[in-house]
């Protein structure tokens, strides 16, 4: 029977993050901007993606690089003006796509006017949009918590003799989003950029936006090591993910409800069972939920077989999946499982049941850059030097073409770029048949021309050692994937199954297509898409 369900283009769309100050530069500072981002649209849609995600680009003191905002309703001069974002958001529409623009509501610049309000006194009409604490009767800080960029959470305040908390740098007061006055201004804040035509957004730390309201300790993490961020000592039970975000996030997909087609991704690093949660009760909460699983599992073919399982098994009725390979604080995945394997990861994200999101260059295979020491710009690099946590790594600049600086600028790039650059580039990608590029368009084509690798279900096959393999299937379509995540070849047998079908897609991209009869060999590091006859349909 014909699935006549209607998917929305958040469901079978392709999502592609671009972190602004490294995908181009059109002004020759040094630093990408919003029409360097223009500039660059007609190579988005030759790749085949739905949506654009564009990191913060709002007015801020850049002491985490846009992650803390004074003016939620702004453009930072560095990235352009209103009437840029008004053209980029008209072009991006105009090639078909979506923009999705980022959203952060746990904390703000402390050069925002709301919190240079809040601290001005402790009787200001705004004191209680932040969390101000006393301290301790012997002066020591409300509680434990720590910040994720290393030390206290807490920061003492001359003036009015409280604490306020940040979950990141000091320059990032968390706001209190128990006050209803908060709630009510950040979504004014999305009505402003929904109004505007923004097809969405991707909301910051969504797990961090409500604290305990007691401000009960942390307990330390017994699994802690000496080599793990400061953070990591305690376990954060009650500074995130409490049971009143969703009451708030709920709230957010109301705001964003009474617009046609717009979406919530929301940023979430939680074990499986709670972060299927953000999904709301009756689907009431996020759309997306980001699931980062293949950012942090081992890269074997068992583990991830088992989690794959486990996240569909625990998705709530009509929460739609989704997949994530890189992002702008994570080692990329070239760097992470080597590029070879990097080619697994690309067939893996691109078949799986659910919206996958690309990081800008991982469709090259761009790599970690060492950042020498004195260049490091990333606050949660400096901040806890000698264990290797800056992000500069993932945010080197997009390599364009063999020219100066890759083609993002003819200045001085704000990080330096890979050495690499002259041999991997968009420009020459797009001229070797079997690049790494040419993959991601040829699994991005199918993706799209093909049902059931778009918005058909998901069924594991059982495989042995490093293979993992699984169907897709949509009507009377069927699709094989299998993988070899290791580096010896690896039989795949179909018993008792018998399936049978046609190669149509091999990450190493040879042209002869191969029929799959039962079985096959697997070489080292090789990944298929077989379509299967229809006479074996289930």
């Amino acid at each position: 029977m014909a699935d006549n369900t209607k998917h929305l283009w958040w469901q079978n769309g392709i999502i592609y993050q671009v972190y602004p100050r490294s995908f181009q530069d059109s002004d020759n500072d040094g630093v990408g901007d919003l029409k360097g981002i223009m500039q660059r649209l007609d190579y988005l849609q030759w790749l085949g993606v739905d949506a654009v995600w564009v990191s913060p680009v709002y007015p801020s003191p850049m002491a985490d690089f846009g992650y803390d905002i004074s003016d939620y309703t702004g453009i930072h001069p560095l990235f352009g003006t209103m009437q840029d974002f008004d053209a980029m958001l008209q072009e991006i529409h105009r090639r078909g796509m979506k923009l999705i623009l980022d959203l952060v509501p746990n904390h703000t610049s402390d050069q925002h006017p709301w919190f240079l309000e809040s601290r001005s006194s402790k009787d200001n009409p705004k004191r209680d949009w932040y969390i101000w604490e006393d301290a301790k009767p012997d002066g020591s800080e409300p509680n434990n918590w720590l910040s994720v960029f290393g030390g206290s959470g807490w920061e003492w305040d001359e003036k009015t003799e409280q604490y306020y908390y940040h979950a990141f740098l000091k320059e990032q007061p968390d706001l209190n989003w128990r006050n209803p006055e908060v709630q009510e201004a950040m979504f004014d804040v999305m009505r402003f950029w929904l109004d505007k035509g923004v097809d969405g957004f991707r909301v910051d730390v969504m797990w961090h936006m409500v604290k305990d309201k007691q401000l009960r300790d942390n307990p330390r993490n017994p699994d802690y090591k000496p080599e793990m961020a400061t953070y990591e000592k305690l376990l954060p039970a009650y500074s995130t993910d409490q049971p009143e975000v969703h009451d708030i996030v709920q709230q957010m997909r109301q705001v964003t409800d009474k617009y046609n087609e717009r979406v919530i991704i929301g940023e979430i690093y939680l074990p499986i069972q709670r972060l299927v949660t953000y999904y709301g009760p009756n689907n009431n909460g996020a759309h997306l939920p980001f699931n980062f699983m293949l950012l942090n599992l081992p890269w074997d073919a068992r583990t991830i077989a088992a989690h794959i399982d486990e996240y569909e098994g625990a998705l709530p009725v009509g929460g739609w999946p989704n997949w994530v390979l890189g992002n702008h604080d994570k080692s990329r995945i070239g760097s992470r499982i080597g590029l070879e394997q990097a080619r697994m990861a690309a067939m893996l994200l691109l078949t799986l049941r659910g919206t996958p999101t690309l990081y800008y260059g991982d469709e090259l295979g761009m790599t970690n850059v060492d950042i020498p020491e004195d260049q490091i710009q990333d606050p949660q690099g400096l901040n806890m030097p000698g264990l290797n946590l800056s992000r500069d790594p993932e945010r080197t600049p997009m390599q364009w073409s063999d020219k100066e600086n890759a083609g993002f600028t003819t200045a001085e790039p704000w990080l330096p770029l890979s050495d690499n650059y002259k041999q991997v580039n968009v420009e020459a990608q797009k001229k070797e048949r079997e690049s790494m590029l040419q993959l991601y368009k040829k699994l991005i084509e199918l993706r799209r021309s093909e049902k059931a690798l778009s918005i058909g279900d998901y069924q594991p096959v059982h495989t042995q050692g490093d293979v993992l393999a699984f169907k897709r299937i949509h009507d009377e379509e069927q699709f094989l994937i299998a993988l070899n995540l290791g580096n010896t070849t690896q039989r795949l047998n179909s018993d008792p199954e018998k399936l049978s079908g046609k190669i149509v897609l091999s990450t190493d991209l040879k042209s002869n297509t191969q029929t799959f009869d039962g079985s096959i060999d697997l070489q080292p590091n090789q990944g298929i898409i077989c379509k299967l006859y229809t006479k074996y349909k289930l």
